[in-house]
């Protein structure tokens, strides 16, 4: 599977924040030369969440199943669940579903999502500060396979604070949970000139250990497939990590 283009964080019209079409998706797939796309629609319990309740798995299978029909591009099913050290019990009752992939994410802080009406009220540092606990807090609770944007707030705030103990805590506790870790490219679309994370918190991250991770779009539109995947392959063989996709929730090396 050597020099694949693998799409491991998708988000279709099954998340609330967007009206993607996954056929639509396998159609632009295929004239950007992606060989792996992985739906992975978001779920959140978050009662302030947008998409709270708004995700429905039956409907979400039925939809892939029909798409995969005919279709010559590998197709995995997975979820980008939020919060998952506050929400153990629901995502122990999705797993039981044929996910391919479970991506955790932390977007709030308590009530707090990044927003301009949370940034003019919160530094950026001051955020970071409570971000990064519940960072730890999902690892440390884990069920999931791969952690999403690990440097979130930057995409809004722009910025980037840490200790360095505290991310190293994070990454190490990461490798006891066999939890790998996300380059997520969407921060180059939204105006930045790094990746979430950046080179700094990806030689962290190999520093204490860590070997494996995943290339995510996390397109909200079709045209958004698989941009930035070239940036974060040229990351990956600066570092010497290994690029994987998870399948039946099992790592295979890219």
């Amino acid at each position: 599977m050597r020099g694949m283009n693998c799409d491991m964080h998708v988000h279709t019209e099954f998340s609330g924040d967007s009206d993607a079409d996954m056929r639509k998706y396998c159609e632009i797939g295929k004239q950007k030369r992606i060989d792996v796309i992985c739906f992975t629609d978001h779920v959140d319990f978050n009662k302030y969440d947008e998409g709270y309740g708004y995700y429905k798995p039956e409907q979400y299978f039925d939809s892939l199943e029909e798409v995969r029909k005919g279709m010559d591009l590998d197709l995995l099913s997975g979820i980008e669940f939020s919060e998952p050290h506050l929400y153990n019990e629901q995502l122990s009752l999705l797993a039981k579903y044929p996910y391919d992939f479970i991506l955790g994410s932390v977007h709030w802080v308590g009530d707090m999502f990044p927003c301009q009406e949370v940034r003019d009220k919160i530094t950026a540092g001051e955020f970071f500060s409570l971000y990064w606990k519940e960072v730890l807090r999902t690892v440390e609770q884990g069920g999931f396979d791969c952690l999403g944007h690990i440097d979130f707030p930057k995409r809004y705030y722009r910025e980037l604070y840490f200790e360095e103990a505290q991310i190293i805590k994070i990454f190490e506790t990461m490798h006891k949970q066999k939890i790998v870790l996300e380059i997520n490219t969407s921060s180059l679309r939204k105006g930045l000139t790094t990746t979430m994370p950046d080179q700094a918190l990806l030689e962290l991250y190999k520093f204490t250990g860590g070997e494996f991770v995943t290339i995510g779009s996390d397109s909200h539109r079709e045209e958004d497939l698989g941009e930035g995947i070239d940036d974060a392959k040229k990351l990956i063989r600066n570092l010497d990590l290994k690029q994987v996709i998870f399948r039946k929730r099992k790592r295979e090396l890219v």
